[in-house]
């Protein structure tokens, strides 16, 4: 990534969350807006500290979507990220402006949990593997190859695991029970797209069948 790309991510991306969580809230001064994007912010910021050191390649690997992503990943995509980015807006109307229903506290700190433990799993994910793409494709040009180590010992598809985490994480921690709607929603199409990048893989990434048999959950060990 250069580093004005990497200045334009650093400012817009608070400055983006700052919009999403209090123009909706109706207040700058809504306290548990300002914590949550602290938290959100610094856990973020190490993270790319953190791969920028042990895997930096994945900037250059996320930073667009690559030729040859499929078309059917791109029509998903459009219906998870604004389900995704909907869930603190939702949040803020709900817990910031109009305070519905109270969230109790061990909720919402089950909700910081989720979150932070979906940005360490994300993050590991990314660190142990350099093909972590925003787009589903086979990266032939790149020589793409199975991924076995790290999360992936546990669970075929971590970067979406650690995607729920923060799906359900982010509207708890913001205090709000009908963030949660957004937040499935997303998750939905999340699992949709789970099933049929694995599907793609099986077909067409060598060696993916065999990873398959010995890693038998996509996104939660004992479960799917």
């Amino acid at each position: 990534m250069s580093r004005p790309t990497a200045i334009a991510y650093a400012i817009g991306l608070p400055l983006a969350l700052l919009v999403l969580i209090f123009l909706p809230a109706g207040s700058l001064t809504w306290r548990p807006g300002w914590i949550f994007l602290g938290v959100l912010v610094l856990a973020f910021a190490v993270s790319a500290l953190v791969l920028a050191r042990v895997n930096p390649v994945i900037y250059r690997a996320r930073s667009r979507f690559q030729a040859g992503t499929k078309s059917w990943d791109k029509a998903l995509l459009t219906l998870i990220l604004p389900a995704m980015t909907a869930v603190l807006p939702v949040a803020a109307l709900d817990a910031g402006r109009f305070h519905h229903a109270l969230v109790p506290g061990w909720l919402v700190l089950m909700g910081y949990a989720a979150v932070l433990l979906g940005i360490a799993v994300a993050g590991w994910a990314q660190a142990v593997n350099p093909f972590f793409e925003p787009g589903v494709r086979i990266q032939s040009e790149r020589h793409q190859r199975v991924i076995d180590s790290g999360p992936y010992r546990f669970v075929r598809h971590p970067g979406y695991t650690a995607a729920l985490w923060l799906f359900f994480g982010m509207a708890l921690a913001l205090g709000s029970f009908w963030a949660l709607l957004p937040a499935a929603l997303a998750a939905a199409f999340l699992i949709v797209r789970t099933a049929w990048e694995d599907q793609l893989l099986q077909a067409e990434l060598d060696g993916y069948v065999e990873y398959a048999g010995r890693v038998q959950f996509k996104l939660f060990p004992g479960i799917w």
